[in-house]
């Protein structure tokens, strides 16, 4: 699966080439695959921001003060839209980058969690109650277990991760 991969970057800042974006967003349908028709050219946002991008886009969204590492907007398209964008990804990236040195991970190993998370999100995968969440941890252990990348949740507190909107 080869989906397309949209990505805007706030001039700036420090993040993954495009290349290791669509590997993790390609990994993460791939080990979702119960939820994506395989067969589809998917689409997918990925926006990186900055801190003060990131607070307005989570007050407005979720009422919540401050920054949050990703936020996922799946796109609520019309039926009669011929199109197969499944949503946005946004990133901040000083959270990511601040979060993995907290954590004790690379930060690029963080970068391919919080890509793989914000696309699961996209998916309908949540973290809400402790079963989705399980679920959601489960897939994003084994997707990035598929990527060679350690499990993303040694070294991390469940208060790290954010609620989508």
């Amino acid at each position: 699966m080869t989906p397309l991969i949209h990505i805007d970057r706030t001039a700036g800042l420090e993040v993954p080439d495009d290349g290791q974006f669509r590997r993790w967003i390609s990994a993460a349908l791939e080990g979702a695959q119960t939820r994506v028709d395989v067969d589809a050219t998917l689409e997918v946002s990925i926006r990186i921001n900055n801190v003060e991008e990131m607070a307005d886009l989570n007050q407005h969204y979720r009422h919540k003060a401050g920054p949050t590492n990703v936020l996922a907007f799946p796109a609520a398209l019309p039926e009669a839209v011929a199109c197969n964008l499944i949503g946005d990804i946004v990133i901040c990236a000083p959270v990511v980058i601040e979060e993995a040195q907290q954590q004790h991970k690379t930060p690029l190993h963080h970068w391919a969690h919080i890509t793989v998370h914000g696309l699961l999100h996209l998916l309908g995968f949540d973290h809400v109650d402790d079963e989705d969440a399980q679920q959601m941890e489960s897939l994003e252990i084994a997707i990035l277990r598929h990527l060679g990348l350690p499990n993303p949740y040694l070294c991390t507190s469940p208060a790290t991760l954010h609620q989508e909107p």
